[in-house]
């Protein structure tokens, strides 16, 4: 990437929306421009985890003026990131559909422990580098991120569901603060987060980080009041319980450094902190810089070479958690991806990236069971957390493990996207020429595009000299029938 190139990060949190712009210079990204809206979607989930339309229109209307600020930039410079609240809501593909639109640019829904990666990379990238060892909190709105790291590699990472935002509303409604709300709420807390114990004890890290929202404002309040700047301690939590017990309320709370938007959801917040103090025995932690939208940031850059791409790595994982046929799968890739180079009418970029994955994974469902083994591995992958990958991105490479057998009709809905429909032929026709399990004779064989008609041609006395192949190949041209697409197949 070239040193000025401006990159932009969105962070769709649960309780604020946030915008980072920065520039790349020599390897680092500098701050450009930074805004911040309080949109808090996380209270708008009703008991049957469906978003309400006022707050997906508070998001809409957020996302339409970071668009503004964003007009120009390519989409490959740009990263939106969804979290728990989106993770949570039924009818997220409402908000997101729109969203996308408004905002101009695609909207990632992230796992949880990819929302925690993402986090430590934010982190880690603000930090002077030593060889410590690290634990990284974050307190969202809705969830809370643990990660254990050193230098720029997160070993451990883990997400729960408990945060400012939803700790607020169930233990201090109204915003009314007691010392029984406060020890139901961190009990309650200690709950959700005690599976952490293990992985998170004490001797496992050495300096304790805590990132954006809760830990941000508490550090902003303590430091206020004369406690040490960046630092949060026991003592310090202590004292700003007391004082919320002493206002009784949010709306009677007069902290210096407690900023307004922030006062709705503090009392939730320093009860998740301080449950997480309690248990993982935290005796100081430091605030960071870093968080979620750096770390995408930085994973833009990651993205843009093959090399750095986190998801390769990823790819090659799974391949071999689940057994795989590595020399198969990577047969199928290469000649699923000479294919759609060959048709594709602008240059392969990230589509042809995602096609050889697809084509790496699509016998990942043999592992369970041989018979409808496609299947399977379309579960797999819409049901699996890994480094790297968007749950969107991970359902795409589901869609075409998916297709890559059978009817085609299957898919008829995602038949509508023209990248996804050539990436998906071009993998049907390279399971075909591959059936043998040996490299195929692509000598004089070419694909060619023109609207929805593919065209697939070989040489003279190909046919003859592999019957197999070419009825296989007469039998895709039917599969593709009563599909928006059509299939030929010219052989001399």
């Amino acid at each position: 990437m070239q040193n000025g190139t401006h990159l932009a990060a969105i962070d769709l949190g649960s309780n604020s929306f946030r915008l980072e712009i920065g520039r790349f210079e020599h390897g680092h990204i500098q701050r450009v421009e930074y805004l911040k809206e309080t949109v808090r979607q996380g209270n708008g989930l009703d008991k049957d985890h469906n978003l309400s339309l006022e707050a997906m229109q508070r998001g809409w209307d957020c996302l339409a003026r970071f668009a503004e600020r964003l007009a120009g930039f390519p989409r490959a410079q740009v990263r939106a990131v969804a979290t728990q609240t989106l993770r949570e809501a039924r009818n997220r593909d409402v908000f997101l559909q729109r969203g996308s639109e408004v905002l101009g640019h695609p909207i990632d829904v992230v796992s949880g422990p990819e929302e925690a990666r993402l986090i430590y990379q934010g982190v880690s990238r603000l930090l002077p580098q030593s060889d410590e060892r690290r634990l990284v909190v974050d307190i969202g709105g809705r969830s809370t991120e643990l990660i254990l790291g050193e230098r720029f590699s997160a070993h451990a990472v883990a997400s729960f569901r408990v945060g400012s935002v939803a700790w607020s509303a169930r233990y201090f409604p109204e915003g009314l603060f007691s010392a029984a709300a406060f020890a139901s709420a961190e009990i309650a807390a200690k709950a959700v987060l005690d599976e952490a114990l293990e992985t998170y004890r004490p001797e496992t890290w050495e300096v304790a980080y805590g990132s954006s929202g809760t830990v941000g404002a508490v550090g902003d309040i303590l430091a206020a009041a004369g406690h040490a700047p960046g630092a949060i301690t026991r003592s310090g939590l202590d004292w700003l319980r007391e004082r919320l017990l002493r206002a009784q309320s949010a709306d009677r709370l007069r902290l210096e450094g407690l900023k307004e938007d922030r006062r709705p959801v503090i009392g939730g917040g320093l009860s998740v902190l301080r449950a997480v103090f309690d248990l993982l025995d935290i005796q100081e932690m430091h605030v960071a810089q870093g968080a979620l939208r750096q770390g995408a940031l930085y994973d833009l850059l990651d993205r843009e070479q093959p090399e750095t791409d986190l998801r390769n790595s990823t790819v090659q994982g799974l391949v071999h958690s689940f057994a795989v046929d590595r020399i198969h799968a990577e047969r199928v890739a290469r000649t699923a991806c000479t294919l759609f180079a060959q048709a594709s009418l602008s240059p392969p970029g990230s589509a042809l990236r995602k096609l050889g994955w697809a084509a790496q994974l699509h016998e990942i469902g043999c592992r369970i069971s041989h018979s409808d083994y496609h299947r399977h591995g379309a579960y797999i992958l819409d049901n699996t957390d890994v480094a790297g990958f968007a749950q969107h991105e991970l359902h795409r490479l589901g869609s075409l493990v998916l297709g890559h057998r059978g009817k085609v009709r299957k898919l008829e809905t995602d038949l509508n996207d023209a990248t996804f429909a050539l990436q998906l032929m071009c993998l049907r026709i390279a399971v075909a020429l591959c059936h043998a399990r040996r490299d195929p004779d692509m000598d004089g064989l070419s694909l060619s595009v023109r609207n929805k008609r593919l065209c697939l041609r070989t040489r003279p006395g190909w046919a003859t000299a592999y019957p197999q192949s070419a009825h296989l190949l007469r039998e895709e041209t039917i599969a593709w029938q009563r599909t928006p697409w059509e299939l030929e197949y010219e052989q001399p």
